[in-house]
């Protein structure tokens, strides 16, 4: 785990430890090195983190859980009070080193902390950094248009790579090893919970019939000639597979559910859970957890009176989906199924047992490692 301080007009890398606006982040303000990296929902994170503001008429604590190329965290500095602090957490190296450009020149009045951390471990992050009680929490799932361009990081079949899809060097297994060393069930198994694919049998059957796999059109190209190619302007049939495998290679699902209770455990009263996601598992896992712990009574069913003394942790705020205006899917077309949803924390403690998540955990065994 590395750590990088940002504060003021520079940027210093510090000593080792434990995705602004609607326009492209840029390396620098002044001009410098290009990424196509486009924050998304930028605006609406920024209403909400100024509504965050009127509610509790102090500085911020602000925790980016997903700083990637540091757009959400540039816009969201921006908006807030002089005396507010950022810890931007991600564990791709080269994601870091894009955000220590894109925040190193904040106002004196600001401060950020990166660190190269999985947002699973979010408390313990935020709790060592002295960032507890949090006040606003960001979350922008899946993978980054950033990583989605580099055909080396093995994420996309529109261009050849190796199957790696790894998010950073911690990660031990590539997607290679996943798909020589899963039995065809397990295959079957991770495509159709992870990717929620129809045809996860035929798939995996092909998969395990063309052992070993290095290439990622390769494998697309398998996929599409078991399903049937694509017609013009549709998903390509590979879409849902590359999905389900760079889930369990990045254990996604389980670091998701971690780090939400981690933010419940982390905010303060009055402090926003703000989460972003592209892919409808992820989607789910974030609108069961909040409906859940936004309960009056977690008693079993059937109770005839309550018992378990349980207050709402959370109260939901807009929980209606906010989506993606039409222009900023006209300006950025990755941005069309983005979803994003908040909550407020109320007062009352944080009891996990409140948690119905709605789906599993992850295949895994939280060491990289897969099971059979």
């Amino acid at each position: 785990m590395s750590t990088v301080q940002c504060q003021g007009p520079l940027c210093a890398p510090g000593a080792a430890g434990g995705g602004a606006g609607d326009a492209p982040v840029q390396g620098r303000a002044d001009g410098g090195p290009r990424s196509a990296h486009r924050a998304v929902l930028s605006v609406e994170v920024v209403r909400l983190a100024e509504a965050c503001v009127a509610a509790l008429s102090r500085p911020l604590h602000v925790v980016d859980c997903t700083v990637g190329a540091g757009g959400h965290a540039r816009a969201v500095l921006a908006a807030l009070p002089a005396g507010s602090r950022l810890l931007g957490l991600d564990l791709d190296p080269a994601a870091l080193e894009l955000a220590e450009q894109t925040l190193s020149d904040l106002p004196a009045d600001r401060a950020c902390r990166l660190v190269r951390a999985n947002f699973r471990d979010l408390a313990e992050v935020a709790r060592r950094e002295a960032m507890v009680p949090a006040d606003f929490v960001l979350f922008d799932t899946g993978v980054s248009s950033m990583q989605l361009d580099q055909p080396e990081r093995g994420f996309s079949f529109r261009q050849d790579g190796p199957l790696d899809m790894r998010y950073g060097p911690d990660v031990v297994r590539t997607a290679a090893d996943l798909l020589d060393s899963l039995s065809e069930r397990a295959l079957a198994d991770v495509l159709y919970r992870f990717g929620e694919e129809r045809a996860a049998r035929r798939i995996a059957r092909r998969i395990v019939t063309g052992r070993p796999w290095s290439g990622t059109q390769a494998l697309a190209e398998a996929i599409a000639e078991t399903l049937g190619r694509p017609r013009i302007g549709r998903v390509h049939p590979a879409t849902r597979s590359f999905q389900a495998i760079r889930s369990v290679v990045n254990e996604e699902m389980a670091s998701l559910q971690r780090g939400l209770a981690g933010a419940a455990s982390i905010l303060g009263a009055g402090g926003l859970l703000v989460v972003i996601a592209f892919e409808s598992l992820s989607d789910r896992l974030v609108k069961n957890f909040v409906r859940s712990t936004s309960r009056h009574c977690i008693c079993p069913v059937g109770t005839p009176e309550c018992r378990c003394r349980f207050e709402p942790v959370f109260e939901p705020r807009g929980w209606d989906l906010v989506r993606p205006a039409a222009a900023e899917v006209a300006r950025n077309p990755r941005s069309r199924s983005a979803r994003l949803r908040a909550a407020r924390r109320t007062a009352a403690p944080w009891r996990a047992e409140a948690v119905e998540w709605g789906i599993g955990a992850g295949v895994g065994n939280g060491r990289g490692g897969f099971g059979r």
